[in-house]
């Protein structure tokens, strides 16, 4: 019987990282990177994803690419694909982090505000899934893994376009879920909850806190985990779902 943890290695696959510069997409891509992949990260800036390559590569001592990217335009998504396969000659994991957030009641927010998270957040996830699909396709193996949030599963006030948007990343991925099935993708969501990073002040945390059950917020090393199970083998037989990683916010 082979060991189960090997299940969760990812030796020799190619992962692209959308937004993984910083915080839980850092987290992710270090995640993977420290299980086997080749990790290809993006930030829109090609200084800041060139830096956080080379962190991964020296880290794990791992291949990397770092590719500067707006996952709002169509060009720009698709040239960070062919650049992948260019130097990997495949793709094997799409983690969709990306993603920005407005605050601000209904009446204060702006059409503008609302198209930029909502092209952002919902649109670059769509946009990556299209332009991976013909490279994993043809190696009838793939898997992705789109980040969404606990608040694609309950409301907040002061932030319906970031609402919106996660709970569309989560229809969405039921949508692909069953459409790619039949080429050997699976496609899965991780919902965060309260994590601490640059998105979230320290007087958010402190409103939020108590309605954490595990009394704590979490750190952005503890969603690599979670990522990983939903890209490697582990998770073989899994499609369609959606994983919360919420301190049990959704629970109650």
């Amino acid at each position: 019987m082979s060991d189960v943890l090997e299940k969760f290695r990812v030796d020799g696959r190619v992962a692209i990282v959308t937004g993984a510069a910083r915080g839980l997409g850092l987290a992710i891509a270090q995640a993977l990177a420290s299980a086997g992949a080749s990790v290809v990260v993006t930030s829109r800036a090609k200084e800041t994803a060139e830096a956080a390559a080379a962190e991964l590569a020296g880290a794990f001592d791992k291949p990397t690419l770092g590719v500067a990217l707006d996952v709002r335009e169509p060009a720009s998504v698709q040239a960070l694909v062919d650049r992948a396969v260019a130097k990997f000659q495949r793709v094997d994991i799409l983690v969709n982090n990306a993603g920005c957030t407005h605050r601000g009641a209904l009446d204060a927010l702006t059409p503008a505000q609302w198209d930029e998270v909502v092209d952002t957040n919902l649109k670059g996830t769509w946009l990556a899934c299209r332009a991976v699909h013909p490279v994993m396709r043809g190696r009838r193996w793939g898997r992705v893994v789109n980040v969404a949030s606990m608040f694609s599963q309950v409301g907040l006030p002061n932030r319906s376009p970031y609402v919106a948007s996660k709970g569309g990343v989560a229809a969405l991925t039921k949508a692909l879920a069953v459409e790619l099935a039949p080429d050997g993708i699976t496609v899965n969501a991780l919902c965060p909850g309260p994590f601490e990073t640059s998105m979230h002040d320290a007087s958010a945390r402190a409103g939020m806190l108590t309605m954490i059950p595990l009394g704590r917020w979490g750190q952005p090393a503890e969603l690599g985990p979670a990522a990983l199970f939903l890209a490697s083998e582990a998770s073989s037989f899994i499609t369609g779902a959606t994983l919360a990683v919420d301190g049990g916010y959704t629970a109650r």
